[in-house]
Protein backbone atom coordinates (compact mmCIF):
# COMPACT_ATOMS: atom_id res chain seq x y z
CA UNK A 1 0.00 0.00 0.00
CA UNK A 2 1.80 3.59 -0.96
CA UNK A 3 1.82 5.92 1.85
CA UNK A 4 0.04 9.23 1.71
CA UNK A 5 1.88 12.10 1.41
CA UNK A 6 -0.44 13.92 3.50
CA UNK A 7 -1.24 13.51 7.29
CA UNK A 8 -5.07 14.55 7.62
CA UNK A 9 -6.18 13.84 4.12
CA UNK A 10 -6.97 10.21 3.14
CA UNK A 11 -8.48 10.62 -0.28
CA UNK A 12 -10.54 12.47 -2.42
CA UNK A 13 -13.06 13.52 -5.07
CA UNK A 14 -13.13 16.64 -7.21
CA UNK A 15 -16.02 18.15 -9.19
CA UNK A 16 -18.00 15.41 -9.32
CA UNK A 17 -21.92 15.56 -10.40
CA UNK A 18 -24.67 15.80 -7.68
CA UNK A 19 -25.92 12.33 -8.61
CA UNK A 20 -22.79 10.90 -7.03
CA UNK A 21 -23.21 11.31 -4.04
CA UNK A 22 -25.44 7.91 -3.75
CA UNK A 23 -21.61 6.51 -4.03
CA UNK A 24 -20.14 7.99 -0.82
CA UNK A 25 -19.77 5.62 1.84
CA UNK A 26 -22.42 6.21 4.62
CA UNK A 27 -20.27 8.05 7.74
CA UNK A 28 -17.59 9.70 5.70
CA UNK A 29 -15.63 12.38 7.21
CA UNK A 30 -14.04 15.03 6.11
CA UNK A 31 -14.60 18.76 4.27
CA UNK A 32 -17.05 18.90 1.26
CA UNK A 33 -17.20 21.96 -1.21
CA UNK A 34 -20.02 22.53 -3.13
CA UNK A 35 -19.60 24.10 -6.71
CA UNK A 36 -21.59 25.70 -8.90
CA UNK A 37 -20.69 25.18 -13.03
CA UNK A 38 -20.62 27.95 -14.82
CA UNK A 39 -20.15 26.76 -17.92
CA UNK A 40 -20.81 24.07 -20.61
CA UNK A 41 -17.59 23.13 -21.29
CA UNK A 42 -16.88 21.71 -17.29
CA UNK A 43 -14.07 23.43 -16.37
CA UNK A 44 -15.41 26.98 -14.74
CA UNK A 45 -16.70 26.29 -10.76
CA UNK A 46 -17.39 28.69 -8.49
CA UNK A 47 -17.25 27.91 -4.81
CA UNK A 48 -20.69 28.36 -3.06
CA UNK A 49 -20.13 26.13 0.08
CA UNK A 50 -17.10 24.74 2.63
CA UNK A 51 -18.81 22.56 4.67
CA UNK A 52 -17.69 19.78 7.11
CA UNK A 53 -18.98 16.12 7.90
CA UNK A 54 -18.21 14.86 10.89
CA UNK A 55 -19.09 11.24 10.41
CA UNK A 56 -20.55 9.70 13.91
CA UNK A 57 -24.32 11.56 13.55
CA UNK A 58 -23.97 12.41 9.76
CA UNK A 59 -21.44 11.62 7.71
CA UNK A 60 -20.87 13.16 3.96
CA UNK A 61 -23.71 11.12 2.10
CA UNK A 62 -25.93 12.62 4.65
CA UNK A 63 -24.94 16.22 4.46
CA UNK A 64 -24.85 16.54 0.85
CA UNK A 65 -28.01 14.97 0.79
CA UNK A 66 -29.49 17.14 2.73
CA UNK A 67 -28.03 20.34 0.76
CA UNK A 68 -30.02 18.71 -2.11
CA UNK A 69 -33.20 18.53 -0.13
CA UNK A 70 -32.82 22.39 1.66
CA UNK A 71 -35.07 24.92 -0.66
CA UNK A 72 -32.54 27.61 -0.23
CA UNK A 73 -29.55 25.47 -1.30
CA UNK A 74 -30.91 22.68 -3.49
CA UNK A 75 -31.14 24.77 -6.77
CA UNK A 76 -27.38 26.54 -5.92
CA UNK A 77 -24.97 23.78 -6.87
CA UNK A 78 -24.23 21.48 -9.21
CA UNK A 79 -20.88 19.46 -7.93
CA UNK A 80 -18.87 19.26 -5.34
CA UNK A 81 -15.60 17.63 -4.25
CA UNK A 82 -14.83 15.32 -0.73
CA UNK A 83 -11.64 15.72 1.22
CA UNK A 84 -12.09 12.48 3.28
CA UNK A 85 -9.91 12.97 6.48
CA UNK A 86 -7.45 10.40 8.14
CA UNK A 87 -9.47 7.54 11.02
CA UNK A 88 -7.08 9.50 13.91
CA UNK A 89 -8.22 12.82 12.96
CA UNK A 90 -10.47 14.41 15.77
CA UNK A 91 -13.68 16.12 14.89
CA UNK A 92 -12.36 19.13 16.64
CA UNK A 93 -9.77 18.82 13.82
CA UNK A 94 -12.49 18.74 10.71
CA UNK A 95 -14.29 21.57 12.26
CA UNK A 96 -10.73 23.50 12.54
CA UNK A 97 -9.99 22.62 9.11
CA UNK A 98 -13.41 23.92 7.65
CA UNK A 99 -13.50 26.94 9.88
CA UNK A 100 -9.96 27.45 8.55
CA UNK A 101 -11.70 27.32 4.84
CA UNK A 102 -14.42 29.36 6.06
CA UNK A 103 -12.33 31.82 6.98
CA UNK A 104 -10.64 31.98 3.67
CA UNK A 105 -13.43 32.39 1.93
CA UNK A 106 -15.38 34.87 3.97
CA UNK A 107 -15.62 37.69 2.08
CA UNK A 108 -16.03 35.84 -1.28
CA UNK A 109 -19.71 36.73 -1.90
CA UNK A 110 -19.79 33.51 -4.33
CA UNK A 111 -18.20 31.32 -1.98
CA UNK A 112 -20.28 32.04 0.89
CA UNK A 113 -23.32 32.51 -0.81
CA UNK A 114 -24.94 29.33 1.48
CA UNK A 115 -22.48 29.17 3.88
CA UNK A 116 -24.59 30.40 7.43
CA UNK A 117 -21.52 30.60 9.45
CA UNK A 118 -19.19 33.32 7.43
CA UNK A 119 -15.85 32.99 9.77
CA UNK A 120 -14.27 31.33 12.17
CA UNK A 121 -14.46 32.67 15.43
CA UNK A 122 -12.04 30.56 17.33
CA UNK A 123 -9.26 31.57 14.08
CA UNK A 124 -10.81 35.26 15.09
CA UNK A 125 -9.58 35.15 18.70
CA UNK A 126 -5.82 33.85 17.84
CA UNK A 127 -3.79 36.99 18.51
CA UNK A 128 -3.53 38.80 15.23
CA UNK A 129 0.18 40.55 14.96
CA UNK A 130 2.07 42.26 12.54
CA UNK A 131 4.30 40.84 10.35
CA UNK A 132 7.03 42.59 12.17
CA UNK A 133 6.21 41.73 15.44
CA UNK A 134 6.84 37.78 14.15
CA UNK A 135 10.03 38.95 12.58
CA UNK A 136 11.22 40.61 15.98
CA UNK A 137 9.59 37.37 17.68
CA UNK A 138 11.98 34.97 16.02
CA UNK A 139 14.99 37.52 16.38
CA UNK A 140 14.48 37.47 20.23
CA UNK A 141 14.03 33.30 20.23
CA UNK A 142 16.80 33.04 18.43
CA UNK A 143 19.43 35.76 20.55
CA UNK A 144 18.09 33.69 23.62
CA UNK A 145 18.86 30.01 21.92
CA UNK A 146 22.18 31.11 21.35
CA UNK A 147 22.63 32.24 25.29
CA UNK A 148 21.51 29.30 25.88
CA UNK A 149 23.93 27.33 23.99
CA UNK A 150 26.87 29.07 25.15
CA UNK A 151 26.05 28.04 28.46
CA UNK A 152 25.79 24.74 27.51
CA UNK A 153 29.03 24.67 26.08
CA UNK A 154 30.75 26.36 28.38
CA UNK A 155 29.32 24.25 31.22
CA UNK A 156 31.48 21.99 33.52
CA UNK A 157 29.02 21.05 36.63
CA UNK A 158 27.54 17.30 35.27
CA UNK A 159 24.21 18.37 36.67
CA UNK A 160 24.60 21.70 35.09
CA UNK A 161 25.59 20.02 31.79
CA UNK A 162 22.33 17.77 31.96
CA UNK A 163 19.86 20.73 32.90
CA UNK A 164 20.63 23.20 30.27
CA UNK A 165 20.85 20.31 27.65
CA UNK A 166 17.31 19.71 28.57
CA UNK A 167 16.50 23.19 28.09
CA UNK A 168 17.93 23.49 25.07
CA UNK A 169 15.92 19.97 23.96
CA UNK A 170 12.56 21.39 24.92
CA UNK A 171 13.32 24.75 23.04
CA UNK A 172 13.85 22.62 19.60
CA UNK A 173 11.12 20.05 20.36
CA UNK A 174 8.49 21.91 22.69
CA UNK A 175 7.24 20.42 26.67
Amino acid sequence: MPVSELKLIKRCVEFCDVKDIRHIPRNTRGIYVLYQRYNKSGDGYDVVCIGMARGAKSGAHRRLNAHRRFKRKKDKWTHFSLFEVRDNVTEDEVAELEGLFRHVYRKDTKANALNVQKGFKKLKRVGKEKLEEWQRASTTRKKAFFALAKRFRTASDHKKVKRLGDQMGRFVFGK
